[in-house]
């Protein structure tokens, strides 16, 4: 079976158990207490950015999406949950036909965020919304967290193509959802296969030093690769001298060699002196590729360098220092009774020490300045404002359990690559500072 027709990256019965008990155990305990049918609304948002990031990414929406349809309690699941003692006997006869029927809004993926912002509204009775949550978060705050690292890469390296390489340095169902993120962020391609098969990125990859140590001779690798791949390929020159591999390689595939990569040492220095090789051969639409342990401030270090593309894998995939955005999901209001006329009522929970939440159902727009560009990110319970109207953020993404908005992943990556660009430029900038745009509550 394509693990497409799932819905997922993986092929597995539901996505039930993507939960912490403490999920069920409340469910159980609303049930028996006649309040887990009270209309509910649930909201992820995220206290704070990571230190000295100026805008997050929404990533993962269309994940949770799938998450969402393939939440169901098989008879697998139910036994084990049985077994284990986890709930009782009414409590499973409930999770058996357990369907999420309620609304789902959010910020559409690819949109930039602030504190405060109301990523995700989920609306429903309190036992459907409140199983979501730990399988919502941990979609979301992994994937925007790559995204987010992505897109300060994609800035850092202007119009050259970043490929996102990191399968080996995570774990490898996360580095599918990397590779997601990674694409929307702004990267171009990636090396893994179940990414591209899952979610149709563009994947490449030539060859590792193990094949040139494999041959008695690293011409004899170029030479084997050539062959095989042809004189577009990319030819790794640091295994031994790079000096003389670069001769080599051009000796060998001629002045129409597609690409040499350079994975060690002084990633500046040794690509001027490439570069100049490569023109005193003839090889001047040879390109440079460079990988490395790269992150945002090495790629922008090497914005004066001849260097055609970049290769990033360990800092992406870790979210770049950040690999999550501490986002929460929190009831904000629920009604009286069970009664479907009762109407919401805001709560919240009292706290100190940084933990503090906003009662009420929210809605969020982002206001803009006479020219035109982003100045606040506006957030309100009550009636928007009429200047306000047409810059609201949230879009319907379920409605009474069914899917609405699924869209194709350069869909997604164009929004993103927009709602960057009207960000005031100090968006872009890599040093520590505060979020871009000012959160306001009205």
């Amino acid at each position: 079976m394509n693990t497409a027709d799932l819905g997922l990256p993986v092929e597995v019965p539901s996505t039930a158990l993507f939960t912490d008990q403490y999920e069920l155990t409340m469910l159980q305990a609303a049930l028996a207490a006649g309040t887990a049918e009270r209309r509910s609304v649930f909201e992820v948002f995220t206290r704070r950015l990571p230190e000295g990031r100026r805008y997050g990414v929404v990533a993962g929406t269309g994940r949770v999406l799938d998450a969402v349809e393939n939440f169901r309690f098989d008879v697998d699941v139910l036994g084990f949950l049985r077994e284990r003692g986890i709930v009782d006997e009414p409590t499973l006869e409930w999770l058996a036909s357990y369907r999420f029927s309620g609304d789902i809004w959010g910020y559409p993926e690819g949109e930039v965020y602030f504190p405060g912002s109301p990523i995700l509204r989920v609306e429903g009775s309190f036992a459907e919304c409140v199983l979501l949550e730990t399988v919502i978060l941990s979609i979301l705050n992994h994937d925007s967290a790559i995204a987010a690292a992505a897109s300060r890469m994609a800035s850092a390296a202007g119009d050259r193509p970043l490929i996102e390489m990191g399968a080996r340095r995570t774990h490898e169902l996360a580095a599918v959802a990397a590779s997601r993120a990674a694409y929307i962020g702004g990267f171009a391609t990636t090396s893994d296969l179940a990414a591209g098969f899952r979610y149709g990125i563009p994947t490449v990859g030539t060859s590792a030093h193990a094949f040139t140590l494999l041959h008695d001779r690293e011409r004899d690798a170029f030479q084997a690769q050539v062959d095989s791949l042809g004189r577009g390929t990319t030819l790794l020159v640091d295994t031994y001298d790079v000096a003389e591999a670069v001769r080599t390689a051009v000796e060998v595939a001629g002045t129409d060699l597609g690409a040499v990569r350079i994975d060690s040492g002084d990633l500046l220095l040794v690509a001027h002196r490439v570069r100049q090789q490569l023109d005193e051969l003839g090889a001047t639409r040879t390109k440079i590729v460079v990988t490395s342990d790269l992150d945002e401030y090495a790629i922008a270090s090497l914005a004066a360098a001849p260097v055609d593309a970049y290769g990033v894998g360990t800092q992406l995939v870790t979210g770049s220092g950040h690999p999550t955005c501490s986002m929460v999901y929190k009831l904000v209001a629920r009604a009286a009774s069970t009664d479907a006329r009762a109407p919401l009522e805001p709560v919240a929970k009292r706290s100190r020490g940084g933990k503090t939440s906003i009662g009420g159902r929210k809605w969020a727009a982002r206001r803009l300045d006479d020219r035109g560009a982003a100045e606040a990110e506006v957030i309100g319970t009550g009636p928007v404002p009429d200047g306000l109207a047409d810059r609201l953020l949230l879009v319907e993404l379920v409605k009474g359990g069914q899917v609405l908005a699924r869209e194709p992943l350069d869909v997604v990556r164009d929004r993103h690559s927009a709602a960057r660009a009207d960000l005031p430029l100090s968006a872009t900038q890599l040093s520590r500072g505060e979020p871009v745009l000012p959160t306001e509550y009205l």
